[in-house]
């Protein structure tokens, strides 16, 4: 179930785009399974004496850590998506806000004004490349395991964000995008 923005639609800055997110947990568990397949055939190929432990062969103690990892990751992906706009935006750090959407258990970050297409989209994509494209490269460099299943979980985690790139892609490149306040989404200010 969508959120419902407390903005009146003829309040609204531009244009809304947004995603259901929903549809978004249903496009990450895809994208999980296509990203895995893809990273698996070949790690394998490269190590193929490497030991690629799952979840479910670490110990108590390792699977904690494990979860660990994982919920850390999970704020360190949206203080990337901070990192970045912040770097973009004329007024900074005071442009970016966090916060939960409870109903979904989805953590967000916020930047309060509006930045070009090209800004929004990196501080969109950073995350993704960080925590998912880049230990998957370290992964078929070093073969370690942990690393492939980390940058599994975090190119999915991202399914949102990259849907969300997907959708910006197909508006003008110079046009103004401000993140919506309480959406997965955004609006195009023409």
């Amino acid at each position: 179930m969508e959120e419902k923005s407390s903005v009146t639609p003829s309040e609204e800055p531009g244009r809304k785009v947004s995603i259901n997110l929903v549809s978004a947990n249903i496009f990450s568990l895809v994208l999980l399974l296509v990203v895995a397949i893809a990273s698996a055939i070949p790690f394998h190929l490269l190590w193929p004496d490497a030991p690629v432990r799952t979840l479910g062969s670490l110990s108590l103690l390792g699977m904690l850590g494990f979860l660990l990892v994982f919920l850390a990751g999970v704020f360190v992906h949206e203080l990337i998506h901070g990192l970045t706009w912040a770097y973009f935006a004329p007024s900074g750090w005071k442009s970016i806000s966090f916060g939960v959407i409870w109903k979904m258990l989805t953590p967000y970050c916020h930047c309060n004004e509006p930045l070009r297409r090209r800004p929004y989209l990196w501080g969109a994509l950073m995350p993704c490349v960080v925590l998912g494209i880049l230990p998957l490269l370290l992964a078929m460099c070093t073969g370690y395991g942990l690393l492939l299943v980390f940058g599994i979980l975090f190119t999915a985690a991202a399914a949102g964000d990259l849907w969300m790139a997907w959708l910006l892609l197909k508006e003008r490149p110079d046009c103004l995008v401000l993140d919506h306040p309480s959406e997965a989404g955004f609006y195009v200010i023409e």
